[in-house]
């Protein structure tokens, strides 16, 4: 019970790193892992009782271990396949991925309980007893499992690794059961014909796991990426997190800008301070550190601070995309939001938000209290710049427009012409500062990026016009701050 509990939990911390890639990390991908957990956990535990009463358990446990070994062997492959068919599927595509992550291993492990627990009843003054000795043995099964591997799992191993590991250990267990029973009672067991059978099932489940596709060339603890060269520009690389377009990087040239939202990063950078004059920039999110290298080849002399949750991902930029630190770069690996309240008062030109995924928002540094603290770090002339990637209504970047207007006199936004006109999902690029924006600036560099890209028009929104398209979006804050549902909203 302790084994089987513990795997019905390791399956459901791998489960949302299975689906991740495909369906990206959000409150609803999380909520269908732990639903889908839940009702495997419910039906397995039912239909294992009503088994227990019909079968000697004793029959039934060593094939039960073996066959969730199977269905967890075959468990990759199979996600991984209709991963690439279900790939930013919402709803039903969800919860049949998630399905197929989980469920059946899961049910078939919890059958396993009430099977235990029959075996065990020896008669009725005894029952609470047993039955609380068992239930505390299974729940600490699953609390081991759910730390080692949050804690140590997931740091130290691929996921593919982790799960093959898992069918390893159910099918040894089940292995071993199965001997035990026939050197107690050759009666009791289940013919050696079917294990052997289920073995093969097994074994042919690897061979599946080892050419079904690999949507990561580095797996870290928080994201599948992969660095692809780019064939039309040679020193060009391009960062995918979750199969999602996250960054681009000329190795030769820091200043080429690929995305139209870097270009007018880029457009802000060149504009809020007196050309080529160095500054000090705080980067919430590194990702393929494009724009403090951007920062230091326009601004000689600049100090970029970067904070970046994944520290392998770093390790991954390092060695790919020639990130180099030094006096000039520092990195610091953590939360975003607990790194920036460890930051001195006043000391920043610029804060630049490039943390938010296309489809993964961390929502606490969405807030208005999270955005007080990005202007506390500020000095009294800086500017906070963030990237946000919605989708038609746009309520979640009008939200986050209101939350930062709530904080900042001075607000602006570029984007597509056509996000505006509620067409197409876009970047959005929130500008705002305490003193004026140079707003006559960036409209003209806004004009000249769309004269050099046709195709990517944007628009600059400012006053009035910033203020009928925000409308009545609500203030996020630490207590409110719904942005998976706003992300997703139509």
């Amino acid at each position: 019970m302790f084994i089987a509990s513990g795997a019905v939990l390791v399956l459901e911390v791998v489960g949302l790193r299975l689906v991740g890639p495909y369906l990206g990390v959000t409150l609803q991908t999380s909520s269908a892992v732990i639903g889908i957990a839940l009702a495997a956990i419910a039906y397995g535990a039912w239909t294992g009782g009503f088994l227990a009463d019909r079968v000697d358990p004793r029959r039934m446990l060593a094939p039960a271990f073996l066959l969730a070994a199977v269905v967890t062997g075959l468990t990759l492959p199979l996600v991984r396949w209709a991963g690439e068919i279900l790939r930013g599927s919402s709803g039903a595509g969800t919860l049949l991925l998630t399905a197929l992550a989980v469920f059946v291993p899961a049910a078939l492990l919890s059958a396993i309980t009430p099977m235990v627990v029959k075996l065990q009843l020896r008669d009725v003054q005894h029952t609470g007893r047993i039955v609380g000795r068992l239930s505390g043995i299974g729940t600490l099964g699953g609390i081991t499992a759910t730390l080692g591997t949050g804690f140590v799992l997931v740091a130290a191993l691929p996921t593919s690794a982790i799960l093959l590991s898992l069918a390893v250990l159910l099918a040894l267990c089940g292995v071993g059961l199965y001997l035990f029973q026939r050197r107690q009672d050759p009666d009791s067991v289940t013919p050696g014909r079917r294990t052997a059978a289920a073995a093969v099932i097994g074994l042919a489940g690897v061979g599946l796991s080892l050419t079904a596709p690999n949507p990561c060339d580095v797996e870290t603890a928080y994201h599948c990426a992969t660095v692809v060269p780019d064939a039309e520009r040679p020193n060009g690389r391009l960062l995918l997190l979750n199969s999602a377009r996250h960054s681009y990087v000329d190795l030769a040239d820091p200043t080429y800008l690929e995305f139209a939202y870097a270009r007018w990063f880029g457009a802000f950078v060149d504009e809020f301070r007196p050309a080529e004059a160095p500054i000090r920039a705080l980067h919430v999110g590194g990702g393929g550190f494009t724009m403090p290298g951007y920062v230091a080849a326009t601004r000689p002399g600049s100090f970029n601070r970067v904070l970046e949750l994944d520290g392998a991902l770093v390790e991954l930029d390092e060695r790919e995309l020639g990130v180099r630190r030094g006096p000039l770069l520092d990195i610091q690996v953590g939360d975003a939001r607990t790194a920036l309240a460890q930051q001195p008062s006043g000391d920043m030109d610029l804060v630049i938000g490039d943390a938010f995924g296309h489809l993964a928002v961390p929502w606490h540094l969405t807030t208005q209290e999270f955005v007080r603290d990005i202007r506390r770090v500020l000095r009294s002339d800086g500017a906070y710049i963030l990237n946000v990637i919605d989708y038609p209504p746009s309520n979640l970047v009008k939200a986050e427009i209101a939350t930062i207007q709530s904080v900042f006199p001075h607000v602006a936004l570029i984007t597509r012409t056509s996000a505006l006109d509620g067409k197409t999902g876009a970047n959005f690029d929130v500008l705002a500062s305490g003193v004026p924006l140079p707003l006559e600036a960036l409209q003209d560099r806004v004009d000249l990026l769309n004269n050099t890209f046709p195709g990517e028009e944007a628009t600059l929104l400012s006053g009035a016009e910033l203020t009928a398209f925000v409308g009545d979006a609500a203030v996020l804050t630490d207590d409110y701050a719904p942005v998976d549902q706003l992300l997703t909203l139509s």
